[in-house]
């Protein structure tokens, strides 16, 4: 606990806690049960420890899980003795299933990416790929720009948009160091970094944490597999892109004279370990685009490179160590909190509470939207999407409505991308973080991150309500 702001982690604590003691009858939900009482205490509380982060995030995710272990699974201290009167206990959750997220499919299909990203980065092939493909937009800055965007992009399709982003600014530096008149252009190219890393994650399933937990949610008719999700996800990321672009030019002229000369050196390595990942790397991707033909799904195809490079001692116990293992455990949190809010009977209880009736679907959806990209400015957006998806599963559930204008998949896709879109503060994802530390001042990255945001929450509204109520191909 070391430095912890104990003003912030009293009133983390001590918020939940008032709600924990009110009698339940006080809260305005009709028939709310203990242990439903009991899952809002904690939601409360872990909404409050992401946002004001007296820990770290993480280590909320572990204490919400503890939680939930005590005080709502089948083997909990708190059981039927602590009721009140007059107070439904309600469903509890068997303990093996809280203790499951730890191993969910989404976990595993995230752990995959890791591995993936790991062994890429061990023999080199990131930075030379990198620097082999900033060659064709030649030494014109504002092509170059385009060039770090798109690359940018496409391996935060692939990898965490951290790792992304950490690996591009080294490539980035020695560009930027290159120009005569560097303040506006070196901001103007550390938010194209920052701001490419965070759109490109949406591209595919495995691009941004969201992504995963958003089609988690998706059951049925409305489950989408990896080629299907770029196959219109791509499309949107691109447009935002050329919109990010032509929007950094115009904020950010460059001045002509401007010209980026860089002899960047190219060294791919030919030993057995690095054709290892050559090879194992495209496959798993293929496998991942071509799901709808051999039949496996994005969780089991990531487990290949975990056996491959395990196998193989590419990521040996040293490379496991410097792993992010804390996203993971941010994920498990969620999940378990979700599993919780859905289980116990929590978000139909609270859904049934709001006259939905009284909102057309669309506006319903459309504040449905515009939440998360307000949230994610403050709070990792995979806490967001954790936060939010199961609220939303019960709000398209209760509305029958919702069906008219896409159903529940267009509720959840319209989220999912809200939550990659909340990039207006240094502290909204790591890339922001990790530009605002070398190049970007918070002013810019606050008045950029607000114009995408809007408008890329106003385009994902547009197209996918084309796709899902109009056109009906989603």
């Amino acid at each position: 606990m070391k430095g912890t702001p104990w003003l912030k982690l009293l009133f983390a604590i001590g918020i939940p806690l008032i709600v924990a003691l009110i009698p339940t009858q006080w809260i305005p939900v009709e028939n709310l049960t203990t242990v439903e009482h009991r899952v809002i205490a904690v939601f409360v509380l872990a909404v409050l420890f992401w946002v004001l982060e007296p820990v770290p995030i993480y280590a909320t995710s572990i204490l919400v899980i503890v939680l939930l272990l005590l005080l709502i699974s089948d083997h909990g201290v708190f059981q039927e003795n602590f009721v009140p009167e007059g107070v439904a206990l309600g469903e509890r959750i068997a303990y093996e299933e809280i203790m499951a997220v730890f191993g969910s499919p989404i976990i595993m299909l995230f752990l995959g990416g890791f591995f993936l990203a790991r062994a890429v980065s061990k023999v080199g092939l990131d930075v030379n790929l990198a620097n082999y493909l900033l060659r064709p937009f030649g030494t014109e800055p504002k092509f170059v720009m385009l060039g770090i965007m798109i690359i940018t992009a496409v391996f935060s399709m692939f990898m965490s948009n951290t790792a992304t982003a950490a690996m591009m600014i080294t490539i980035l530096i020695p560009v930027v160091s290159t120009f005569r008149k560097k303040k506006e252009n070196v901001v103007a190219f550390g938010l194209a970094l920052a701001f490419s890393a965070n759109i490109g994650g949406i591209g595919t399933i495995i691009g941004t944490p969201p992504n995963a937990i958003g089609i988690s949610f998706l059951e049925g008719d409305d489950v989408i597999g990896y080629g299907q999700w770029m196959l219109f996800a791509l499309p949107f990321v691109i447009v935002m892109l050329g919109f990010l672009w032509l929007l950094l030019l115009r904020l950010y002229p460059i001045h002509k004279e401007e010209v980026v000369d860089l002899k960047m050196k190219v060294s791919f390595r030919h030993d057995w370990q690095a054709r290892v990942v050559y090879v194992t790397f495209p496959l798993t991707v293929v496998l991942w685009l071509l799901d709808f033909v051999h039949g496996m799904n994005a969780y089991l195809v990531a487990m290949i490179p975990v056996a491959v490079f395990s196998v193989t001692s590419i990521i040996d116990k040293d490379e496991l160590r410097k792993m992010r293992w804390d996203i993971l455990w941010l994920m498990a949190g969620g999940q378990a909190l979700g599993l919780a809010i859905g289980q116990t009977g929590l978000s139909e209880s609270v859904i049934t509470a709001i006259p939905l009736e009284d909102y057309a679907p669309l506006v319903v959806i459309a504040v449905a939207a515009i939440i998360p990209v307000i949230l994610s400015n403050f709070i990792s957006n995979t806490a967001t999407a954790n936060l939010l998806m199961p609220v939303m599963i019960a709000l398209g559930t209760s509305m029958p409505a919702l069906v008219e204008v896409g159903g529940i998949r267009f509720l959840i896709l319209v989220t999912t991308f809200g939550c990659s879109l909340g990039m207006a503060m240094p502290i909204s994802t790591p890339p922001n973080a990790l530009s605002h530390g070398r190049l970007v001042r918070t002013g810019d990255m606050m008045k950029v991150g607000a114009i995408v945001g809007a408008t890329g929450i106003v385009l994902a509204f547009g197209y996918l309500y084309l796709l899902t109520a109009v056109l009906e191909v989603l």
